[in-house]
């Protein structure tokens, strides 16, 4: 997986600390989009707190609610993320790798 998550903890008001495998680290904050049959119910802090990374580095909750990493990563770093190209033959393989974020 591109954007893996390492680890996730719950803090108060809805909101995450997520840190990436790549070090990239910030807060998500979900107190407006708790909404719909699956999202719902972590309106119920006890839910919420359970937070976890999943075997996939996604982050889940034991009702199967989950987020993908590539959309909490995108809003983390404040923009759109993407795939890197692969190598060209011959090519070094570190210049496919995206840009450093912060």
């Amino acid at each position: 997986m591109l954007y893996e998550v390492v680890r996730v903890r719950a803090l108060p008001n809805y909101r995450l600390a997520v840190e990436f495998r790549d070090g990239v680290s910030g807060t998500i904050d979900l107190s407006g989009e708790l909404e719909g049959e699956i999202f719902e119910p972590l309106r119920d802090e006890a839910l919420f707190r359970q937070a976890k990374v999943d075997e996939f580095g996604a982050i889940a909750w034991p009702n199967g609610a989950d987020l993908a990493p590539d959309a909490l990563y995108a809003e983390i770093i404040g923009g759109a993320v993407s795939a890197p190209r692969p190598a060209l033959e011959g090519e070094d393989k570190s210049s496919s790798n995206p840009a450093s974020r912060r």
